[in-house]
């Protein structure tokens, strides 16, 4: 059986640590990275319900795209809801890794994997990093001129949304040229402005956002949680290639935190 840190590694061949923002905290969360790993569940949030899936599964490991830790912990005591599950894990010898914007930023990423969903061609990085056309935040590519509401609907469609935010006054008849990003990606707007995007579609736009580029762009906000479910097809992707008959669950316990009523 693969070691933690065996299947950290394959993670990090595809998506470099190196190449997470500044701010982030990827990698190894919880847990000893030489235990022997059984069996993996894949999620975006790590959650009591979903640690307790791991257990009912008799999965040791957890991999995750949120990091379950994003800032220094000072005391493990089980006031907060992420000591409870650091806590949890711990007591039942399960380890959690994250894979985060290094799995936004490395090419057929998060973005990427949007982009493939809804079938784009002449995928390109948006906002390319460091001056590396193949590594970046979000993508943009051409789909068959479509209406965009049919486009919108669509949309819709492809990621479950149960409520899409759009322009009121759709500026564009058709859609030809489209942006991505997974996740929280109003800042890109501009970017797909000047590559000439049609669309944008993301998620956690802000009111102001759809004011000010109102008549340059049809802005898509499906949802941060929509927009990255498609993470758990990549890490199963890149364990099951790397570790063969290596069994790898998605969360079937995965929930949108955000309810619409």
């Amino acid at each position: 059986m693969p070691t933690v840190k065996e299947i950290a590694k394959a993670i990090e061949d595809f998506a470099p640590r190196h190449l997470q923002e500044d701010f982030d905290n990827a990698g190894l969360q919880v847990g000893d990275p030489d235990m022997e790993v059984k069996e993996i569940l894949v999620c975006l949030d790590v959650t009591e319900e979903i640690l307790d899936e791991a257990i009912a599964k008799q999965c040791n490991l957890i991999v995750t795209h949120h990091p379950l830790i994003f800032g220094g912990i000072k005391e493990i005591t089980g006031r907060n809801l992420t000591q409870k599950i650091v806590i949890k894990a711990i007591k039942n010898d399960i380890a959690i890794y994250s894979a985060h914007t290094n799995l936004d930023n490395v090419w057929d990423g998060v973005s990427h994997q949007m982009a493939h969903e809804l079938r784009l061609s002449n995928i390109t990085t948006l906002e390319p990093k460091d001056g590396h056309d193949n590594v970046g935040l979000g993508v943009i590519g051409d789909v068959t001129p479509t209406p965009a509401l049919e486009f919108l609907r669509n949309v819709k469609v492809t990621f479950n949304v149960k409520a899409l935010k759009c322009n009121t006054d759709l500026p564009k008849v058709v859609v030809r040229k489209v942006a991505v990003c997974g996740g929280s990606g109003a800042s890109l707007i501009k970017s797909a402005i000047k590559a000439e995007a049609d669309i944008i579609i993301t998620g956690d736009v802000k009111y102001h956002d759809f004011t000010t580029y109102a008549n340059d762009i049809i802005i898509a906000d499906i949802g941060h949680y929509e927009s990255e479910l498609c993470t758990k097809k990549i890490f199963k992707r890149i364990i099951s290639e790397k570790f063969v008959n290596f069994v790898v669950y998605l969360s079937e316990k995965e929930k949108n935190p955000i309810k619409h009523i």
